[in-house]
């Protein structure tokens, strides 16, 4: 069997309609438009969610929720997965050299999800409060790095 035999079943490629293209086409004058009307003229063009004038879905539907254009997103890391990375010291460069964290978005944040049994220092933006306390208990350092300086959207000097 050879790439180039491979051809699809029976019946999936049909040929393209050709409209206008003639009364024996079966297709042609108004070409399947039926006689005037809004969807008839050339350069017809629905736009989508459209319902012939009543209210759209869309528009009927209430409204829900809020999004909050100031939220600021974290690079996360909990204290477990920590436990297993080699090094004694962390920061967000070190961790996305590692592969554990991919963009650092706002800053990094440390949650205190899992256990950590050896003593380590680690350089983050914010750390959970159990976070804090089980580095801390180890007998690690949890540093607060800096504040990362806020993106700009592109209109601000």
């Amino acid at each position: 069997m050879n790439l180039s035999d491979i051809s699809p079943p029976p019946g999936q490629k049909r040929p393209r309609r050709r409209v206008g293209r003639g009364m024996g086409s079966g297709r042609g004058k108004t070409s399947g438009r039926g006689h005037k009307g809004q969807r008839a003229g050339s350069g017809f063009s629905l736009m989508r969610g459209f319902e012939g004038g009543q209210m759209p879905l869309h528009r009927r539907l209430p409204k829900r929720g809020f999004t909050n254009k100031w939220r600021k997103e974290y690079a996360i890391v909990n204290v477990g997965r920590l436990e297993g990375l080699e090094g004694d010291v962390f920061d967000a460069a070190r961790l996305k050299e590692l592969g554990v964290i991919k963009d650092l978005k706002a800053g990094l944040k440390v949650l205190g999800s899992g256990e950590l049994t050896r003593k380590i220092t680690v350089r983050a933006h914010l750390f959970s409060s159990s976070a804090e306390e089980k580095i801390k208990a180890a007998g690690g350092v949890a540093e607060r790095a800096p504040e990362s300086p806020p993106a700009t959207h592109g209109n601000e000097q």
